[in-house]
């Protein structure tokens, strides 16, 4: 595994371990009478960076969820057209996906958004998810048009 994605995973995990541990001192501070104000707000972005680099990993390993009863009936040619023509289909998705969060961004960019208790700016969190989503794009893309082994 390549250095740069050895980095992700660790970020994503440390988000996740992030998230645990928030959550875990939110609980404990509700049952012994002191809560953790912004709990969820702290939640979000954790919550957010885990998901996104997921999605640039799960990408760039070629291990999203797919159910290959009839792809892996038909022969190596055939094989590699059905695996672009998911590459295509995910693609699209994550550009409409992407699409619709830029234009958010763009629409409420000097709206000054952030979290009520903490002030997280959301320009921010937008920022990571299109970043994302740009990346798994252009994996995809790659995977499409350049050369298969």
């Amino acid at each position: 595994m390549s250095k740069p994605m050895t980095v992700i995973i660790w970020i994503g995990g440390i988000a996740l371990l992030l998230a645990v541990g928030i959550d875990t001192v939110a609980v404990i501070g509700r049952h012994v009478g002191f809560p953790l104000t912004g709990s969820i707000e702290l939640m979000q972005p954790v919550i957010l960076i885990s998901g996104a680099l997921a999605l640039v990993v799960a990408t760039i390993e070629q291990s999203h969820a797919r159910v290959r009863l009839l792809v892996d009936k038909l022969s190596a040619g055939w094989r590699d057209v059905a695996d672009r023509f998911s590459d295509a289909l995910t693609l699209l998705f994550f550009l409409a996906l992407l699409v619709g969060s830029v234009w958010l961004a763009a629409d409420l960019w000097n709206g000054y958004e952030q979290s009520e208790w903490l002030g997280v700016p959301w320009w921010t969190l937008r920022l990571i998810a299109n970043l994302c989503l740009l990346s798994a794009s252009a994996v995809l893309l790659w995977r499409i048009f350049g050369k298969r082994p």
